[in-house]
């Protein structure tokens, strides 16, 4: 009998669900409607039964969970957190009771390390709030907020630099949930590293990025290297995508054409092989995978099945 791979722990998708239709991720009405973090955990309650259901034990939330909770113009929207603390700590509750692990993503407009210290403060306000919503739903330290490091402004190791002292801004619950994880264009998992020397914060690897913009490290020696910056106690957790192969449509004019693909799109679904492939290369770590399928819970299930089928896990 062939030995049962235990790793991956976890398997988990990012915010919109797929296979449920009505499902809504969070309150995205305009602020003029008065949207609130109340509406939010409605629909997250769904979403975490939904998830029990069809036994997924890792998802990451909207970023815009809180609607305009950071938002300089709108500080009516500002405190929602601590006016909903009961019922985050409740719904917090059910996701440990259930050992589904939360985590957070951040857009690329969040950028604590840009060279304007305004967006700058911005970004660290946003790492902030987001941490300040784990901590309200009670989570773990596995629990994270992943950010990319940003722009290299003509000058990357500056960039890094400058990253490191924004780091010494963020609050105490930002410093210790914030992660980094590597870009298909900019920063590689060797630059990463580096940024993690300077401060510690540990290292998302993402698959699909390593690809495109690897450095001189192997997709094994790149995730072996990322998946020791985590704490002792702590599970680390990898991104992994498969590219999107299929020709695109583009519109000229009135005409319809055909162009190539673009290998930094995600795929609606995960290559189970080449996904098989990685754990085989990465070897028996624990860690969790956050798919970045465009098809969400569903390339979640598919694949889930496809390893089972062909002895890939």
């Amino acid at each position: 009998m062939a030995e049962r791979r235990e790793w991956p722990r976890r398997l988990g998708f990012a915010v919109k669900v797929a296979g449920r239709e009505g499902m809504k991720s969070n309150d995205g009405r305009r602020w003029q409607t008065g949207p609130q973090l109340s509406v939010s955990l409605d629909y997250f309650r769904a979403i975490l039964d939904y998830l029990d259901e069809i036994d997924v034990r890792m998802y990451r939330l909207s970023s815009d969970f809180v609607p305009y909770c950071t938002h300089p113009d709108l500080p009516q929207f500002h405190g929602q957190v601590r006016e909903c603390a009961p019922a985050l700590a409740d719904v917090g509750r059910t996701a440990r009771e259930r050992g589904i692990r939360l985590s957070l993503h951040p857009s690329q407009y969040v950028l604590p390390g840009a060279v304007d210290d305004a967006i700058a403060r911005k970004g660290i306000a946003d790492v902030d709030a987001q941490a300040e919503l784990l901590d309200a739903m009670e989570q773990g330290p596995e629990a994270v907020v992943v950010l990319h490091l940003g722009g290299a402004y003509g000058d990357k190791d500056a960039a890094m630099r400058r990253f490191a002292h924004s780091f010494a801004r963020i609050g105490e619950a930002g410093r210790r949930r914030l992660v980094i994880e590597n870009d298909e264009t900019l920063y590689t998992v060797q630059d990463c590293l580096r940024v993690h020397e300077m401060i510690g914060v540990p290292l998302i690897f993402d698959h699909q990025h390593h690809n495109l913009n690897p450095g001189t490290l192997t997709v094994a020696e790149a995730a072996r290297a990322a998946l020791a910056t985590w704490p002792a106690g702590v599970t680390p957790k990898v991104h992994f995508s498969s590219p999107r192969l299929d020709s695109r449509i583009l519109s000229k004019g009135k005409r319809e054409v055909e162009a190539p693909p673009l290998l930094s799109q995600h795929a609606d679904y995960v290559h189970p092989w080449e996904f098989g492939g990685f754990l085989r290369e990465v070897g028996p770590i624990p860690f969790d995978v956050m798919l970045e399928a465009k098809m969400k819970d569903l390339a979640l299930l598919k694949l889930r099945a496809d390893l089972t089928r062909y002895r890939l896990w």
